[in-house]
């Protein structure tokens, strides 16, 4: 692709200024449009180094108001973030609606330069490719546009750039190991970026190649891309995407109806018995845990009064408390809202060798938000593939995932809100949003269903607590996070 792309002929130097004051001018307009439209932008700079990422990159951003984007430098992954999946440091930094994000250096620099530096095999290499089209997708179908830009420039003229930034001193720290190493290996990256391009250049989330031999013609190309790209995602806002074929492998689950609470209860004797022993054992399956750097990812959905939070407490019981955080998720935060949905959870995922609890998950958006009208029906729809493939980000990463729906009967659920209303000490815990959610048992129930039969994959299964007994649902859940250990272990 690098060598196959037409840039354009540059300009001659009155009209290329006539067409830069022009173009500087309509981003400046366009920027409101989009904070307007709330539409997020991402524009990620790759290239050769020393190509003038960083100098367009100062240019562009001259154009936008302050308040409405920000910068991050990527050429460095951090201790915390090399703890994390491959994608967490980008999805982490995605911008909220009506907002650009600008990233210096991103996933494509990060996975060719292990590519030819780091001996990453074929088999990783694929995995990385298919990790990233899904991610570029996953924020198109969801209303981002996403502009990657790679600056391109010649073996000469990048060994002229950086000798000439090496000579003076006030320059000389722009210059990595890295660089001077891509330059003596400029055929063996050149080889690995044309195959990195072509590979992953979709027509929502194309590549730009741009010419930069000048300065100046870059910072053109650069802005009459983000003009057009802009024009473009104004004019497609709010279209519906077409839904996905699922391609993961399911593992078929019963249906809410069809499950039964029969010989499913313990008496406080046995109860008080299992659960000593689950809790000695899991506690040394989390020191194994960290020693081997193995990440837990546990979910927790269900009826309200199911006990998940006594669920989740005998869960936790067992932990030590410096390698384990529970997220309790409500609605939304507005800083939340303005961005992808799964957002607010790739931000939430553990460390590797630590433990993250999800009292409430990213399944909201099959239910509440289905049934509540938070978001159009193509969204939600879409959104089961979108969590599948979220879901295998995770188990690719090497983390544990296992999903409760902590399940009752309606009859059940109704004690238990009688008995909350009436008991001084438990009126908190129940509210008039829970009568009203009640009201629409059997429309969750199908959405329920539905997200049961559709998401229930091999890499992150959906375990019933049965929890009209709530010590049978918590042994149960020790057990299954106890099992699920010892096998990967």
């Amino acid at each position: 692709m690098l060598k196959s792309v037409i840039t354009g002929e540059m300009p001659a130097n009155e009209e290329l200024g006539k067409r830069l004051k022009q173009a500087a001018l309509d981003l400046s307009a366009k920027q409101m449009l989009l904070k307007e439209k709330k539409i997020p932008v991402l524009v990620v700079f790759e290239g050769w180094g020393a190509a003038g990422k960083g100098s367009v990159l100062g240019k562009v951003i001259q154009r936008i108001d302050p308040r409405f984007f920000r910068v991050d430098t990527m050429s460095v992954v951090s201790e915390d973030e090399a703890r994390r999946p491959f994608l967490y440091r980008y999805f982490k930094r995605i911008p909220e609606s009506g907002r650009f994000s600008f990233l210096d250096g991103g996933w494509a620099d990060e996975i060719v330069r292990d590519r030819v530096v780091g001996g990453m095999s074929d088999k990783e290499y694929q995995k990385r490719i298919v990790s990233v089209k899904r991610f570029e997708r996953t924020l198109t179908d969801n209303g981002y546009l996403v502009l990657k830009f790679f600056f391109n420039i010649g073996k000469d003229e990048q060994k002229k750039r950086l000798e000439g930034l090496r000579e003076r001193k006030i320059t000389r720290w722009r210059v990595s190991d890295d660089d001077l190493e891509q330059n003596r290996r400029y055929k063996e990256y050149e080889d690995a970026y044309c195959a990195y391009l072509n590979e992953t250049n979709q027509s929502t989330s194309p590549w730009y190649v741009i010419d930069a031999a000048d300065k100046k013609w870059a910072e053109l190309q650069v802005l009459d891309i983000i003009n057009q790209g802009i024009d473009t995602a104004m004019k497609n806002n709010g279209k519906a995407v077409p839904i996905l074929q699922n391609v993961f492998p399911l593992v078929k689950t019963p249906k809410l109806a069809d499950i039964t609470f029969d010989g499913k209860e313990l008496t406080e004797e046995e109860y008080d018995k299992e659960l000593d022993k689950c809790r000695k054992k899991l506690s040394k399956l989390h020191n194994e845990l960290y020693r081997r750097r193995i990440p837990v990812v546990l979910c927790y959905e269900g009826w309200d009064a199911a006990g998940k939070g006594g669920n989740i407490k005998r869960i936790t019981s067992a932990l030590d408390p410096r390698g384990y955080e529970v997220h309790p998720i409500a609605s939304p935060e507005p800083h939340e809202k303005a961005r992808h949905y799964l957002w607010r959870f790739w931000t939430r995922l553990p460390k590797d060798g630590h433990v993250a609890i999800f009292d409430r998950t990213w399944y909201g958006r099959v239910m509440v938000e289905r049934l509540e009208g938070f978001c159009s029906e193509n969204d939600w729809q879409r959104a089961y593939n979108e969590i599948n493939e979220f879901e295998k980000e995770l188990d690719d990463w090497g983390a544990i995932v296992i999903k409760f729906w902590v399940h009752i009967d309606k009859d059940t659920q109704l004690e238990r809100f009688t008995e909350r209303q009436n008991t001084p000490s438990k009126q908190w815990k129940i509210t008039e949003e829970d009568w009203r959610n009640r009201e629409k048992w059997d429309l969750y129930e199908t959405a329920v269903n539905e997200m049961l039969e559709k998401t229930n994959t091999a890499y992150a299964p959906w375990i019933v607590l049965e929890s009209k007994d709530k010590k049978y649902a918590r042994i149960k859940a020790l057990k299954t996070v106890i099992k699920a250990i010892e096998a990967r272990l």
